[in-house]
């Protein structure tokens, strides 16, 4: 199919009876890549975005799955200000001149560094997959080096997520690594199945916490580890092994862990409340949960998506079902409104601060204090103790007072004085002492301050990355979740993943090896780029310690 970025049709498609128009944006054909007007209209209490393409007609989506709480997210809008370093300059609409570029609002919050396309597993939703790309692709330590040097151009902190494929299979892992911290990245986060753990800790327990230890050591702050629910007919991809990469993680001292369950309607969307269970369970090593709704690459017709299409709402009625309305909808809010808290740091200090203005609809989260008992676990939100949007607009007219003016030790006085009338601490659970933790945030305005509010919550997120049928090109246009590539540019998640053929599989073949010569560097049989992983099941089921992890997680019927 001919595809035909850079050219425009911005004909609006028409209202349907019942429909109210919620707001306009700009989006693509997914079969032609056409730019094209979109808009994005309320029916029957969902949120659709649709667009006519004169090729290939009108294109509609579920956007979001409940106006209600579409219109609370977007009530909070902090734009960004800008990439801070413009990497490539306008040549051709957006989103096919990413680099970043001019129109990008935002600077970088989190890169995602690819140092393999190869992965030990081939997972049917995976938008990375080597043997069937035909080639392998693995920046050399020079061609690393040069990408953190192009991050750091931005002049914010240096946050990097080494990705893939499945990272653990590169043998010079633990140098990738060293080689960030020693280059001033402040944090290091290793994103992968875990699976290495397991098989190392069967083989011998020592060497599977060496190994970890020393990822630990040379600068891994957090493992994000993919996690899609507590059963195994769920969780295929790691749930037999998650027991011993967990006991390997806290011998090691690993300590930050982020399940990443990917959520996929039908599949693992009754197990929600277990997983968060499960994170409450273990919060000597957990410190979140990132729920990801799905993202439907490829093509699929259109039964197909409405088959497997979750969006963030869905996930939080969902998820206060599942807790016993525990974690209700209102504990929620989106990403974008730590852009505030911020703001007022900076206004405060005089210092520019790492922000994070994403589009609302982008993402959503809260922090909630667990309770353990027994092995019950009680989930308490911030929100249930605390005036959240009072308090964050008490902050924001503390900024505008900092930015016009105002005394910094004045404010900062009046803010440690007045933020206690927002929490109430009747309400706190017992022996919690927030307005403590968020003094010393204020005071101390460090990592490690906020770090201690991490250890003593648990945060619980979603974000839901665009496809090319729900595409919306003001929320690529906010992302800042961004891939480096070897020729030093930073593209947005949603480009470089959506647009595979522009951008991911174009960059990363230009700098692979060819499947076969990869095949015979490594005395492999043609075709093979790496070992599968093929699982003992009766060996990991036999322990006493894969039994007492889940022990309980879920109701029996």
């Amino acid at each position: 199919m001919l595809k035909k970025p850079g050219e425009i049709s911005y004909s609006l498609p028409k209202i349907r009876q019942g429909e109210e128009v919620l707001s306009l944006t700009l989006s693509v054909c997914p079969y032609c890549y056409r730019e094209l007007a979109a808009i994005i209209v309320e029916r029957d209490g969902k949120v659709y975005i649709r667009r006519v393409c004169p090729e290939h007609g009108d294109i509609e989506e579920l956007y979001y799955g409940d106006v209600a709480f579409y219109k609370k997210v977007t009530g909070w809008h902090e734009e960004g200000r800008g990439a801070r370093h413009v990497y490539t300059q306008v040549s051709t609409l957006c989103p096919f001149n990413c680099g970043l570029c001019p129109m990008h609002k935002n600077h970088t919050a989190l890169i995602n560094m690819v140092i393999t396309n190869r992965c030990n597993l081939s997972c049917w939703y995976c938008f990375f997959y080597a043997e069937a790309s035909g080639y392998v692709y693995e920046p050399s330590l020079e061609q690393i080096r040069d990408m953190v040097r192009s991050i750091k151009k931005q002049g914010v902190t240096v946050a990097i997520q080494l990705t893939g494929g499945e990272p653990l299979l590169r043998d010079d892992l633990i140098d990738i690594v060293e080689l960030l911290r020693n280059e001033g990245v402040r944090h290091i986060q290793l994103n992968t199945n875990g699976i290495r753990f397991a098989e190392l800790y069967l083989e011998d327990p020592a060497k599977a916490v060496e190994y970890a230890r020393a990822l630990r050591s040379n600068g891994v702050n957090t493992v994000y580890l993919s996690f899609d629910g507590v059963s195994p007919v769920v969780n295929w991809k790691n749930h037999w092994e998650i027991p011993y990469i967990f006991e390997t993680f806290r011998k090691a001292g690993l300590t930050s862990v982020v399940l990443v369950p990917t959520v996929i309607k039908g599949v693992n969307t009754h197990e929600l409340g277990a997983i968060l269970k499960f994170a409450g369970r273990n919060m000597d090593v957990v410190r979140a949960v990132n729920f990801q709704p799905v993202s439907l690459t490829g093509y699929m017709k259109k039964h197909e998506r409405e088959k497997y299409r979750i969006t963030i709402p869905d996930v939080v009625k969902l998820v206060e079902e599942q807790t016993n309305g525990e974690i209700h909808s209102n504990a929620w809010f989106p990403v974008n409104v730590s852009a505030i808290f911020s703001r007022f740091v900076e206004g405060f200090s005089g210092e520019f601060k790492f922000e994070m203005g994403n589009h609302p609809i982008c993402g959503v989260g809260t922090y909630v204090y667990v309770e353990r008992k027994n092995g019950y676990v009680k989930f308490t939100p911030i929100t249930d103790f605390v005036d959240v949007e009072g308090l964050l607009e008490y902050l924001k007219d503390k900024w505008e007072d900092l930015i016009t003016g105002s005394s910094r030790l004045a404010t900062g006085l009046r803010l440690l004085y007045s933020i206690r009338k927002f929490i109430n601490q009747e309400k706190a659970p017992e022996g919690f002492d927030l307005y403590k933790l968020l003094f010393n945030i204020i005071v101390k305005r460090s990592y490690e301050a906020l770090g201690e509010l991490h250890y003593k919550l648990l945060f619980i997120g979603q974000m839901h990355f665009m496809d090319l049928y729900n595409y919306d090109i003001q929320r690529v246009q906010r992302c800042n979740i961004h891939y480096s590539v070897p020729d030093g540019r930073l593209i947005p998640f949603c480009a470089f993943n959506i647009f595979d053929d522009i951008y991911r599989d174009k960059i990363q073949r230009e700098y692979s090896i060819p499947a076969e010569e990869y095949s015979i560097k490594y005395n492999l049989p043609k075709g093979y780029l790496t070992k599968k992983y093929v699982r003992d099941r009766r060996r990991l089921e036999s322990t006493e310690l894969y039994k007492i992890t889940y022990e309980g997680l879920l109701e029996k019927k």
